[in-house]
C-alpha cells in the first residue's frame, strides 16, 4: 500500500505500509505517531464506506444523508435521544500530551485517505463525509459499548414493565426474574406511561451499526500448554451477516516492539490482540450499567422529595432538528435530569421512564488512554490495571511470556443503594435512589494466576469473582461450562486443539432437554431421529432441526399466557430470546412451575414435540443459512455482481462454543456466530486468526471477501511481523 508522500514526517521511510499474502496490512513506524497516521490511513482507505455510514446512523442523521424514509427517521429520533455526540467534543479535549497527538496523527491517517479517494457509494448517496475527528472517535466507542449490548439489557428491563402492565401475575415474573423483584413497587410501575415499547420495536436502520452480542474467550497458563507457555483463545461473537466484516486486522511495528490487532475502523487502538509481551481478549460482560426511575412529572418538571417535603424541579431541555434527505425538517426535545432522557412530555402530568445509561455522556477520552498504553503494557499485572479504566463493560483475558495468566472487569457500575440491583425502575423523587459514583475497577470482578491453569468467559456469571454483582441478567451457562469442561480434562493444549474447541458444535442446553423428553417421544420415524441425535448441530444434521422445533413451540406452549403473538414477536423479531434464554430455560426445564398452569412438564414437553414432529425433518444447514450482505446495497442489487456472498450454512446454535444464532432485529436478519477467531500461544511471536470477510469494504477489491471460505471451512491463517522488529532510528 503506497503512502502518501504527507504522511510520512519530515525524515524518509518514516511510514511504511506493507500488505502481507492475505492482504493484512503491516504498519511499520519509527514513531508512536506514526504508527497511528498509518492506522488511520488504512483504516480510511479500506473502510470509509463502513465509518461513514456508522457515524452517519450514531449522529441521528440516517434520514439526512442516506433516505428520507420512516424507519430512518425513527433510527435517528432513537440515536438522538441516546445523545452519545453530545458531549463529544467536550470528551476529547479531556485528551492532553501523548494521548491527544496519537489521537490526533490517527485522524490525520483517516482524512488523508478521504482526501485521496472518496467511496463512490458516497458519491451516488451524494454525501460527502467531514473529516474525521477525536470527537467522531469518542462517538464510535460509545456506540460499540450500546448497541444491541447496554441496549440489550435496557429492552429486557422495559419488557419487564410491559409484562407487569400486561397484568403478569408477581409469582410468574419471580421464577423469570429470580431474586430481583423483592421490594418492587408493581402498583406504581403500573401506573407508568409508556412511550417506546420492546412490542412492537420500530428501530431498524441500524444496517451500518457494528452488533457485538457475545463471544467467547479463554487463557491457559503454561501448565495446561504444549509449549509450556500460555496460550489464549478470543472469538467474539458479532454479525457475520455483513459485508464488510466489523473487525479488522492489522499488524503494527513499531522500533522493536509489535502488534498483532483486530482493530475497529474509527477507533485508534488494538481492541483485541498481543504484542511481544502480553495478549488480551474481550468479551461482553452483560454488566447492568443501565438504569431507569419512575419520574412524576408535571408542568414540565419532576418531583423532587426531601425531609418530608416535595419539590419541583425543571427538566433540561435539548431540542434537535432532524433533516429529512430533499427537504423537509423536523423538530423533537428531549427531557433530562440527572436520571437520563425522559420518555414522555413532561408537560403532560403522570408518571413516566427517564432512562440514563453510564457511558453515555462524559466518557471515552480514558478508554482511548488506556488503548493507546496497551501497546506498551509489558505483563498481566499492569494489563488489568489498563483495561479496567476502560468504560465499556467488558471481560479480559489476559496472558504474558512471563507465564501469567489473568482476567478483569471493566465498565461504569453505578454505586445503587444495596437493596436494588438495577433490574427494575426505582422512584425518582427519592434521593435514596440515586445513583452514588461508580465502582473501582479493583473491586469489579478480576482473578490472577488461579490455581486450576485457566480462566473462561463466555458471557455467563462472573460476580463471584469480584466484591459487587454487576451482573443481574447473564447469558446461559451452557458454553462456559463446556469451555471450562474441556480445560479442566486435559493438559498438552495446542493451537490446533484450541481451534477444535472454538469450533465444537455440541450443546450443553439441548442435552438438559433431551433427557427430559427422550423417554418421552413417539416410536414414530421423526420421534426416533430426534431421540437419537447427538446435541450437535452440524450443518447435515436433521435432529437439530427438529429439536429446534420443539423447542421454539415448548417456549410457544409455557409462556403463550403474556399472549401467543408478543411470544412469537419476542423470540422472532428481538434479540431477547436469543440473549436471555436462560431465563427462559430455568422454567421449562424446571420439575414444577406456575407457568405450567394444571399440567405437568411431561404433558407440555409431549404436546410441544407432537406439533414438531408433524413436519418432515430437515438438514440444519438447509435452513439455517446466512446471507452475507453489503451494508448499504445488501439484497437491493443481482447477485453476480458481487455485494452479498452466500447463502452459507451457519452451524451451531445459542449454547454451543462455536455459537450459530439467526433471528429478525428491526426488519433485518441478523446473526450472532464468531466472525472473527485468534489464537495465539506465547512461545511465538505469532498470532492464528480467521476472519469471516476481508480487509477492505470495496466490493471490487481483491481484499473485499478473501477470508470467508477459510472463515467457513474453519481454518486459521498466521499472522507476524515480517521483520521481527521495525527498522531502529537513524
Amino acid at each position: 500500500m503506497k503512502v502518501p508522500p504527507s504522511l510520512t514526517g519530515k525524515a524518509r521511510d518514516t511510514l511504511r505500509i506493507e500488505r502481507d499474502r492475505h492482504g493484512v496490512p503491516h504498519i511499520i513506524a519509527r514513531s508512536e505517531a506514526d504508527l497511528y497516521r498509518g492506522l488511520g490511513y488504512c483504516h480510511g482507505s479500506d473502510r470509509a464506506l463502513q465509518m461513514s455510514l456508522v457515524r452517519v446512523l450514531a449522529e441521528g442523521r440516517a434520514a439526512e444523508h442516506l433516505a428520507a424514509t420512516e424507519e430512518m427517521v425513527a433510527s435517528d429520533i432513537f440515536f438522538r435521544r441516546l445523545g452519545l455526540a453530545v458531549d463529544a467534543e467536550a470528551e476529547a479535549a479531556k485528551l492532553s500530551g501523548r494521548d491527544r497527538d496519537l489521537a490526533q496523527a490517527y485522524c490525520e491517517g483517516v482524512n488523508c485517505a478521504l482526501e485521496r479517494r472518496l467511496p463512490w457509494e458516497l458519491r451516488i448517496l451524494r454525501y460527502t463525509p467531514r473529516p474525521w475527528s477525536v470527537a467522531d472517535a469518542i462517538v464510535l466507542s460509545r456506540v460499540i459499548g450500546y448497541v444491541a449490548l447496554a441496549q440489550s439489557q435496557a429492552e429486557m428491563e422495559r419488557l419487564l414493565v410491559e409484562l407487569i402492565q400486561r397484568g403478569v401475575s408477581l409469582e410468574l415474573l419471580q421464577e423469570l426474574f429470580p431474586g430481583s423483584l423483592e421490594g418492587a413497587d408493581f402498583d406504581l410501575l403500573r401506573k407508568v406511561k409508556l412511550g417506546d415499547r420492546i412490542v412492537p420495536q420500530a428501530i431498524g436502520a441500524d444496517l451500518a451499526l457494528p452488533k457485538i452480542i457475545s463471544s467467547n474467550n479463554w487463557v491457559l497458563s503454561g501448565r495446561k500448554t504444549a509449549s509450556a507457555s500460555p496460550l489464549l483463545a478470543n472469538d467474539p461473537h458479532l454479525e457475520a451477516n455483513r459485508l464488510p466484516a466489523v473487525w479488522y486486522e492489522v499488524v503494527l511495528e513499531h522500533r522493536d516492539r509489535f502488534c498483532i490487532a483486530g482493530t475497529m475502523p474509527g477507533l485508534p487502538g488494538a481492541l483485541i490482540g498481543r504484542t511481544n509481551d502480553l495478549a488480551w481478549g474481550a468479551t461482553y460482560s452483560f454488566m447492568d450499567a443501565i438504569d431507569s426511575w419512575v419520574e412524576h412529572c408535571r408542568d414540565g418538571c419532576y418531583r423532587r422529595s426531601a425531609q418530608g417535603r416535595d419539590r419541583w424541579e425543571p427538566f433540561r431541555v435539548r431540542r434537535e432538528t432532524i433533516k429529512r434527505k430533499r427537504g423537509g425538517e423536523l423538530s423533537v426535545s428531549f427531557y433530562e435530569n440527572d436520571h437520563g432522557v425522559l420518555d414522555g412530555d413532561p408537560h403532560e402530568e403522570g408518571f413516566y421512564l427517564a432512562t440514563r445509561w453510564s457511558v453515555a455522556r462524559a466518557t471515552g477520552a480514558a478508554s482511548l488512554a488506556a488503548s493507546f498504553r496497551m501497546l506498551e503494557a509489558r505483563d498481566v499485572h499492569s494489563g488489568m490495571e489498563i483495561l479496567g479504566e476502560i468504560e465499556t463493560a467488558w471481560n479480559w483475558v489476559l496472558a504474558d511470556r512471563h507465564g501469567n495468566i489473568g482476567y478483569q472487569m471493566s465498565g461504569r457500575m453505578p454505586v445503587r443503594r444495596p437493596t436494588w440491583d438495577g433490574l427494575l425502575p426505582a422512584a425518582g423523587w427519592d434521593p435514596e435512589n440515586d445513583w452514588r459514583g461508580f465502582v473501582p475497577p479493583k473491586d469489579l470482578p478480576r482473578a490472577l494466576n488461579p490455581e486450576c491453569g485457566f480462566i473462561a468467559t463466555a458471557n455467563n456469571d462472573l460476580n463471584p469473582l469480584g466484591r459487587c454483582r454487576p451482573i443481574n441478567l447473564p447469558m446461559g451457562p451452557y458454553r462456559a461450562q463446556r469451555i471450562e469442561e474441556a480445560l479442566e480434562r486435559r493438559g498438552g493444549w495446542t493451537v490446533e486443539d484450541t481451534l477444535t474447541l472454538q469450533l465444537d458444535l455440541y450443546s450443553p442446553q439441548a442435552e438438559a432437554f433431551m433427557e427430559i423428553l427422550r423417554p418421552l417421544l413417539p416410536a414414530t420415524p421423526q420421534g426416533r431421529l430426534l431421540g437419537d441425535w447427538d446435541c450437535r448441530y452440524g450443518a447435515d444434521s436433521k435432529g437439530a432441526y427438529l429439536f429446534e422445533r420443539f423447542y421454539a413451540e415448548l417456549v410457544r406452549e409455557v409462556f403463550s399466557s403474556v399472549g401467543g403473538e408478543i411470544v412469537d414477536f419476542i423470540a422472532g423479531e428481538t434479540g431477547l430470546v436469543a440473549d436471555f434464554y436462560y431465563n427462559f430455560d430455568r422454567i421449562l426445564l424446571a420439575p414444577k412451575s406456575a407457568w405450567f398452569g394444571s399440567r405437568s412438564r411431561e404433558e407440555i414437553y409431549r404436546d410441544a414435540a407432537s406439533r414438531a414432529l408433524k413436519e418432515k425433518p430437515r438438514t440444519w444447514g438447509s435452513v439455517h443459512r446466512i446471507e452475507m450482505k453489503h451494508l448499504l446495497f445488501g439484497g437491493k442489487l443481482p447477485s453476480w455482481l458481487g455485494f452479498d456472498f452466500g447463502p452459507l450454512a451457519l452451524p451451531g446454535s445459542r449454547a454451543t462454543i462455536c455459537q450459530g444464532q439467526i433471528y429478525t432485529s428491526g426488519k433485518r436478519q441478523t446473526s450472532f456466530a464468531p466472525s472473527f477467531r485468534l489464537i495465539t500461544d506465547l512461545s511465538q511471536n505469532a498470532a492464528h486468526t480467521s476472519l469471516a470477510g476481508g480487509p477492505s469494504d470495496r466490493r471490487f477489491s481483491r481484499w473485499y471477501a478473501s477470508g470467508i471460505d477459510d472463515w467457513a471451512a474453519g481454518r486459521l491463517k498466521r499472522l507476524e511481523p515480517l521483520q521481527g522488529t521495525a527498522p531502529a532510528p537513524r
